[in-house]
């Protein structure tokens, strides 16, 4: 039997009717698709908020990111973009990190991590605050809470936390605490105690530092044995020994408000 071969246009024809409807077939699955997205059932109903939550919670939350989530969550859950949210909540205040996951069919789940804070950064009360983690933010602690002082710059925060932490452990020896370090912009070190007493430690590595601090403490007690005055300041910047001032005691005259004792 012949096979009559069709006109090419009957072909063209063929051709453009099967592609019409591939079209066609896709463009209604698109729009299904879309449909379904859209659909009111895959809105985001609930934010689940756990973790460490103690300076911040689901009222606080809603307060502040109310205006931002009403945008954030207006597509569909599937679609939602969970890095957007994620720093939403990270630019609250105390929120060190958070983790968003989704939770079928409707639901998210946000795991909240808070800053720590041990310190203010600068003076008290700047607004600025320093974690375990020699971190950097921003918050107010709450009311009542006495925090030490720590300062210097920014990028170096981290290496003034953990130089308090070995200072703060030395001097708690003696049953002393420590209100203020500060690392200023020549690279020299100071510290305040909570007597008022104020010390210059000088430059030089962590190591150093306790090392100078240490040969101080060791004869701290011989000294306020020996001069029972109130210790106003110490200078440890001396290679072989140290520079003191209390109160009572003067290498001057009696009655002269300036009042020293070197110590070698």
């Amino acid at each position: 039997m012949d096979r009559t071969e069709l006109p090419l246009d009957v072909k063209l024809m063929t051709m453009a009717t099967r592609a019409l409807v591939v079209v066609l077939i896709a463009l209604a699955a698109v729009a299904a698709g879309t449909w379904a997205l859209r659909h009111p059932a895959w809105s985001v109903r609930a934010i689940t908020v756990q973790g460490d939550v103690v300076h911040q919670n689901a009222v606080t939350f809603r307060a502040q990111l109310a205006a931002q989530m009403k945008s954030s969550l207006s597509g569909s859950f599937l679609t939602l973009d969970l890095q957007q949210v994620r720093s939403l909540f990270e630019a609250v205040p105390w929120v060190r990190s958070a983790v968003v996951q989704r939770e079928f069919p409707n639901r998210l789940r946000v795991t909240i991590e808070e800053h720590q804070a041990v310190a203010w950064w600068g003076q008290a009360g700047s607004g600025r605050l320093v974690n375990r983690l020699g971190e950097v933010f921003d918050a107010s602690p709450d009311e009542g809470e006495e925090l030490p002082e720590l300062a210097g710059p920014d990028h170096q925060s981290a290496q003034v936390w953990a130089l308090f932490q070995s200072l703060q452990t030395e001097f708690s020896r003696l049953d002393m605490g420590l209100s203020r370090l500060q690392l200023n912009e020549r690279g020299s070190w100071s510290i305040d105690l909570d007597s008022g007493t104020h010390i210059e430690l000088g430059r030089g590595t962590p190591d150093e530092l306790l090392a100078r601090t240490q040969r101080f403490t060791a004869t701290l007690s011989q000294l306020t044995a020996r001069y029972p005055g109130a210790l106003q300041s110490v200078d440890l910047r001396y290679p072989n020994g140290y520079a003191l001032r209390v109160r009572g005691v003067t290498t001057v005259a009696q009655d002269d408000p300036k009042q020293s004792q070197n110590t070698r």
